[in-house]
């Protein structure tokens, strides 16, 4: 808990301004395969869309934004905060291959989804060619 003598934002934002320095904080994912694809979902309800960028570097899907604090002129004190503000980032290493040059986001309420299609690295069958 913070002493509001010591620290000026615990007046106004009371035991909860240490959530308020821009600490890292990460959203929750789901991580899935269908037939066809990895999924990855990740809840950023509050993200802006130009505050959100994904990539992917060899095998690791990085996941990186900003979820600004709620700021309204009329709040005079916090009395719970348990939705995290600041940036963020997830690190998801894929342990499957994937083509990254297929990968696609997508933004939809209030979930990122990044479907990274499957690569076929598995046994294939060889056609043999025959002289005549």
């Amino acid at each position: 808990m913070s002493d509001s003598k010591q620290d000026p934002l615990a007046e106004l934002f009371g035991e909860f301004s240490e959530r308020l320095r821009g600490d890292r904080w990460q959203p929750d994912v789901d991580v899935f395969e269908t037939d066809a694809n990895i999924v990855v979902r990740a809840e950023i309800a509050g993200v802006r869309n130009q505050d959100l960028s994904v990539s992917v570097d060899a095998q690791v899907l990085r996941i990186h934004g900003v979820r600004p604090a709620h700021e309204g002129p009329d709040v005079r004190r916090l009395h719970q905060m348990e939705i995290a503000t600041g940036p963020f980032e997830r690190r998801i290493r894929i342990s499957m291959a994937f083509d990254k040059d297929r990968v696609s986001a997508h933004v939809g309420d209030g979930f990122l989804t990044v479907t990274l299609p499957k690569r076929n690295v598995g046994p294939k069958t060889v056609r043999i060619s025959h002289d005549e």
